[in-house]
This record gives structure tokens, sequence and C-alpha cells, in this order.
């Protein structure tokens, strides 16, 4: 992965920003946020075509916003002390709101594969969680166990560390391992790129990154770090990835408030702890994941 392609467009995108020629008309509407139009006619007549997901930024209209927030939500669990109870009962609810997937550690995959049998909800498993610094061969390693085990979608963490000292091979040589472990099995392969740890400039080049591996989506945060989503951030990772890459938004969303904020600023799926009362709308203290 050549530094001048990635120097390239990073540069392109500040350009863009400085010209303000994609940020969406509105007085409340700052910097990269809300950097969308509501289409959901247009989103209508893409699915009634055939298509099974949509993964561009595209906001989602009133009319839509109760049929599909429960299925771009990954319903997640990943505390270190969850035990098989909290499983089950995860499981349990995403079956009741047909969520799109649980969002489990490595471990609980088989179990989940098990209690989902026959329905909607995929199983989601973590990769180099939560902190990305674990070896490629690790990764593809547990990648491909996890996959053996039942997983559908794989949300892997990049090297954080190499992507800031500039090693843009290595990055894209990890992420492109769990990529391939995951197209062998028709999975969906998530990058983590931790927001909350990077820059601007290092958000577009993990985002440029992840897209030139071939992954399925980008995604802000593990939950862990030191800060979450943003609405912002995810503007930012949606202009930048366009529309044939997915982005997830993760971290601290509570609420079905904060979700609408992700999706309206370019969100396709959501991880949250709290998915129960986004959907409900009630206002919910959760995980924040």
């Amino acid at each position: 992965m050549g530094s001048s392609v990635i120097d390239s467009v990073v540069s392109q995108v500040f350009t863009e920003k400085a010209l303000h020629s994609f940020y969406t008309v509105g007085e409340t509407c700052k910097g990269w946020e809300r950097n969308v139009i509501d289409q959901p006619l247009a989103v209508k007549n893409i699915i009634s075509n055939g298509a099974s997901r949509i993964a561009a930024g595209i906001g989602v209209g009133e009319n839509l916003a109760d049929l599909t927030m429960a299925r771009m939500i990954d319903h997640t669990l990943l505390k270190p002390d969850a035990t098989l109870k909290e499983i089950e009962k995860l499981c349990f609810e995403a079956k009741e709101f047909e969520f799109a997937s649980v969002c489990v550690n490595p471990s609980f995959v088989p179990t989940c594969k098990k209690l989902l049998s026959g329905t909607k909800v995929k199983v989601c498993t973590v990769i180099g969680f939560p902190l990305g610094a674990t070896t490629t061969a690790v990764k593809r390693m547990e990648a491909d166990e996890a996959l053996a085990n039942g997983a559908e979608e794989i949300d892997m963490v990049i090297n954080v560390g190499m992507l800031k000292h500039g090693d843009y091979d290595y990055v894209f040589e990890d992420i492109n391992q769990v990529v391939l472990a995951a197209k062998k099995n028709r999975a969906v392969c998530k990058v983590i790129i931790e927001t909350a740890l990077l820059t601007d400039e290092e958000k577009i080049k993990a985002c440029v990154i992840s897209k030139a591996a071939k992954a399925d989506f980008v995604k802000t945060s593990t939950g862990f770090s030191k800060g979450g989503a943003t609405a912002g951030d995810i503007a930012l990772m949606r202009y930048v990835v366009g529309s044939s890459v997915g982005v997830k938004a993760s971290g601290g969303i509570r609420s079905r408030e904060d979700a609408d904020a992700m999706v309206e600023s370019g969100a396709d799926r959501i991880g949250a702890s709290a998915s129960v009362k986004i959907v409900s709308g009630a206002k919910g203290e959760g995980e924040g994941y």
C-alpha cells in the first residue's frame, strides 16, 4: 500500500473539507457532522429490487426508521466477565427484536451459533480484541477458528501503533489476512480503526487502507479505549470509503437519539449493548459499546 496514494487521498479529503463542498446545509450542522441526505424512497426502491444490505451514507427517513433500526444493530456483549447466562439472554433478545447480529467474544461463538440457528440473526465475533497488537498470524488463526465455529461476521482491530508509525504495508497485510479468511467462508469483515486514538489524517489513512484490503466495513471503536463513536467521525469515514464500504458506529451509543445521529451521519450499522433500549425509543444507560 503505497504512501503516495494514501497521502494523495488525505490531501484531497482535507481540500474538500476546506471548501465545505460536502457539508450538509443547515445552521445546526457543523464540521463533518450530518454529511447525508434523507432518501427513504430511494432506499425502498433499492431494497425492493433485491438488495439485502445498503452500504451507503443515506439517512433513514421516518417511514423506514422503525422498520430498519433493529436490523442495523449488532447486539453486543464483550465485557470480560460476561457469563453464559448473559450470553443466552443476549441471544434471546436478538431473536425477539431481530437484530442484525450478536457480537460476542470468540469463546461464545459456538453457543450463539446453536442458540440462533434458524433465525435471521448472525453471529459476529471480534479478532485481535481490544488492542489490535497481536501478530498478523495470530489474528488470521483466531479468525479461521472463529469462522469454523460458526461466526458469520468478524470485527477485527487494526494495529494502531503500526499505523501511527507509518508502516502501511504491515497494516494492509494485517487487515487483508483476516479479510481473506472471512471471504473464504463468505463472512463479513469489519475493521475497527479505534478513532479515539487517531488524528483525522490517521483516520483517513486507516479507512483508505481498509478499503484497499477489501474490508466490508470500517468501524469506529472497540468501546474499550478512551472514546467512542462521534457523528463527525462517521461522516468523515463515510466520505473517505464512499458507498462501496459500510460504516459501523460503536462506543457510547446508549439511546435512539444517539443511534439516529450516527445513521444520519452515514452509519450503516450500530454496535451497542443498549440495543433493546434503542429500538424501544427509551433513553438507556447501557454499556456504551
